[in-house]
């Protein structure tokens, strides 16, 4: 009866600590993705900027992205318009029985920029996966 009840304690401590590495790992991951939102509206928001002048050069639009801690997967304007996809990354601890490692959260967004009455019109729009358009 003894030897059960150590093995039933044993795999409850197990499960356990299983849950609260799984919510903290869920935790990192949100915060990270959190900070790709931040970084991505950073790079719109000084991609407008620039755009106040004319479109950014694709040499200047992929500074910007660097500078927000992305990397401009692709590059399209128009007199009319500029279109730019960009992957952002963002790294996070991802706790397991073995230890702490390293992980990366990614998301890519498409941002179309476009003149308006006013200033300049920006719609972005989020990827599945990051492919060059």
């Amino acid at each position: 009866m003894v030897p059960i009840l150590l093995v039933l304690l044993a795999a409850g401590t197990l499960m356990i600590i299983s849950h609260r590495q799984n919510d903290a790992n869920e935790r990192h991951e949100n915060e990270a993705l959190e900070q790709i939102t931040r970084h991505a509206q950073s790079y719109e928001d000084d991609v407008q900027n620039e755009a106040r002048n004319g479109y950014p050069s694709e040499d200047r639009t992929r500074a910007i992205a660097q500078r927000n801690h992305s990397r401009l997967i692709s590059y399209g304007q128009s007199a009319q318009s500029l279109t730019t996809v960009v992957e952002f990354s963002a790294t996070y601890e991802d706790t397991s029985f073995l230890g702490t490692s390293p992980s990366m959260a990614y998301r890519c967004y498409v941002f179309h920029f476009q003149p308006a009455k006013g200033g300049t019109v920006r719609t972005t729009l989020a990827l599945q996966e990051c492919n060059s358009t």
